[in-house]
């Protein structure tokens, strides 16, 4: 049964639950975006798929019903025996474990894996992140996120919202937002608009960590040039850019993801 904000309210209240704002919990509760979701996704039969935050099931029932093998993570324990309830049909297998605390390529196996998630607003850019360092049997990513973390991930140099997290995007993957979503497909409506982001890894270099450090050294004194954001990680911060032809008066939101790459490059 697809379930819409009547849908939801009543399972939630057969259980004797209310959404919980310490899990950053908004339920979808509109069937149409839901399809919509998984049609972006592109997902089927042999796909698998790993989703974060499960909630009332609507996003995993849909995925299951593509024909993916889907592996759904739960934090919220009282939402367990709900989501026992509306996926016993679907052989999803349901995890209720917090998936920020484990390792998740080891807990999830080889893939290749689709993340396909409407995060929790309180983990989703963390996860996001960690999951591109650290999970590369995570090959796509299909999240929605307030639109504001949306439009960092995805944000270009010279913006004001250019920071760590969209060098970390931009090295490991082609990313774009595919839609916006209001706060009216939300059981309870957020605050805030949403968005869904599309992810596609790419290779990394061997030195996109490196970057990603200098990246967070630079961005802690954003408004500062970089010959002096950049002297807690080098002694000769202007000789290194130099070295590298990038200007030590610009500052870090001037660089592009690349120019992160040849700064580790002269400092290897």
């Amino acid at each position: 049964m697809a379930q819409g904000r009547a849908e939801i309210k009543a399972l939630l209240d057969a259980h004797g639950l209310r959404p919980r704002r310490a899990f950053g919990q908004n339920f979808l509760a509109d069937p149409n975006l839901v399809d919509r979701i998984v049609r972006t996704a592109g997902v089927g039969p042999g796909d698998h798929v790993v989703e974060i935050g499960a909630g009332t099931g609507t996003l995993t029932v849909a995925l299951a019903a593509a024909g993916a093998d889907v592996v759904a993570y739960e934090v919220d324990q009282k939402l367990i025996p709900l989501l026992e309830e509306v996926l016993a049909p679907t052989g999803v297998d349901l995890r209720p474990v917090d998936a920020t605390k484990v390792d998740l390529g080891e807990d999830l196996g080889p893939g290749p894996w689709t993340m396909v998630a409407n995060l929790p607003y309180n983990v989703g850019t963390p996860l996001v992140l960690d999951v591109l360092r650290n999970v590369p049997s995570v090959q796509r990513l299909i999240v929605m996120v307030q639109r504001e973390v949306a439009d960092r991930f995805t944000a270009q140099p010279g913006t004001r919202v250019f920071g760590v997290p969209s060098v970390v995007v931009a090295l490991h993957t082609r990313s774009d937002i595919a839609f916006t979503v209001p706060p009216s497909v939300f059981y309870p409506a957020p605050d805030i608009e949403s968005a869904v982001v599309v992810m596609d890894r790419v290779e990394p270099s061997p030195l996109s960590e490196t970057a990603i450090e200098l990246a967070g050294v630079a961005f802690r004194q954003r408004r500062k040039m970089l010959r002096r954001s950049l002297t807690d990680a080098c002694d000769d911060a202007e000789g290194v850019l130099q070295e590298a032809g990038i200007d030590a008066t610009a500052r870090p939101e001037d660089l592009e993801p690349g120019d992160f790459l040849r700064l580790a490059e002269v400092m290897a």
